[in-house]
């Protein structure tokens, strides 16, 4: 009796782990996933960014001499043409210096032909045995020291000439006198700010593309742009600058086009919305928003596998559109992705897959639309 109760004890141990087994796998979970294929389109696709209008010259003028502002010529919102007298800073008092200068040129040039006569007759002395050797030297230096003299006198006269030149502060460029920094009867020094000059005509306008745009951009192209101002104006103009490196902290390129303004109506500082056309392309990947995970590693879809499982993908990402958005690299058209019940899954975890419309696809089952690839 002990014996056979041993061996039903066993018997019953046996057959309850066996059935634990089957249990188990039995019981295994299968995450209910939603699919679709990834499909492919032709885009039409309009390139607008953002820019700002800027100036092609901007310059704040200063003081290249010291003294006293003297004079105003033209003032803040004037145009000016380069050359233009915008003020002046003392003039009579660079006149004076100059002429001070010109009369010292012309002593140092009389005391330079002084020493000239003087050596060629100490020569000729010398030539003659009369004047003796170290007093040709003495005339020879001095005559040296007489042609330095007379140098520098030249040179402090083209100091002060330049100084008068400085004294009337001309504009470099044709433009607008945006600022006035300084008043009439007002001491300024080298270095000082003055005034500040604006050219408004051309125009510029700067934008960035991003990378993938980037080769859809060549020097003299057209471009249109729009400023709130003017909202049913379309301005043109033509790419001038591509930098010719992407910045490596924005991504993006930096671009300008040169604006015709000869109207005055554009200003720099300008908000704009440049249109560089139109971009046709064929076979682009396009996949639901929502399919798109964003993850540590970058963005993440999920794609079907044939036994029935899913595997994890790092795509890179382009054009969004509406609720699709473009599949540069990553899966191919055709592959079948999750694009809902993927927010908790894992590389390899079995799934039973569903159709948009709810119904349950076998993954075996070829030439199903949303059945996996």
């Amino acid at each position: 009796m002990i014996r056979r109760s041993a061996s039903i004890v066993l018997a019953f141990i046996w057959l309850a782990g066996c059935g634990g087994d089957g249990a188990e796998s039995s019981d295994e979970k299968f995450t209910p996933v939603t699919i679709e294929p990834v499909r492919t389109v032709d885009l039409e696709e309009r390139i607008e960014v953002p820019g700002q209008l800027i100036a092609k010259d901007r310059a704040e003028i200063a003081a290249e001499v010291a003294g006293r502002i003297t004079g105003i010529t033209l003032d803040e919102g004037t145009a000016a043409e380069a050359g233009d007298e915008v003020l002046t800073i003392d003039p009579e008092r660079r006149t004076l210096e100059r002429d001070r200068a010109r009369a010292g040129v012309e002593q140092a040039r009389a005391q330079m032909l002084e020493e000239e006569r003087e050596f060629a007759r100490v020569a000729q002395l010398r030539g003659q045995k009369v004047a003796s050797q170290t007093r040709l030297d003495e005339a020879e230096t001095r005559r040296t020291l007489a042609k330095s003299r007379l140098r520098a006198a030249e040179a402090e006269l083209g100091v002060a000439e330049r100084a008068l030149r400085d004294a009337t502060v001309r504009a470099p460029f044709a433009g607008m006198i945006a600022r006035r920094f300084v008043s009439r009867g007002e001491y300024v020094s080298p270095g000082q700010k003055l005034f500040e000059l604006v050219s408004l005509h051309p125009i510029e306008i700067e934008f960035r593309l991003t990378e993938t745009d980037s080769g859809r951009v060549a020097p003299d192209q057209r471009v249109a742009l729009r400023v709130a101002p003017y909202p049913d104006t379309v301005f043109e103009g033509r790419v001038t600058v591509i930098a010719p490196v992407i910045d490596e902290h924005s991504r993006t390129l930096r671009v300008k086009a040169q604006v015709d303004n000869s109207d005055g109506r554009l200003r720099p500082g300008l908000f704009a919305r440049v249109d560089l056309g139109v971009a046709k392309r064929s076979g682009v990947k396009m996949v639901p928003q929502a399919a798109v995970l964003q993850r540590a590693d970058g963005a993440v879809v999920f794609r079907a596998t044939d036994d029935g499982r899913v595997e994890r993908v790092v795509v890179e990402t382009g054009l969004f559109d509406d609720d699709t958005v473009e599949i540069v690299s990553g899966i191919e058209a055709g592959d079948r992705i999750v694009v809902r019940g993927h927010f908790r899954l894992t590389d390899g975890q079995p799934v039973s897959f569903r159709t948009p419309s709810g119904e349950a696809v076998d993954p075996a089952t070829p030439d199903v639309a949303g059945s996996p690839r």
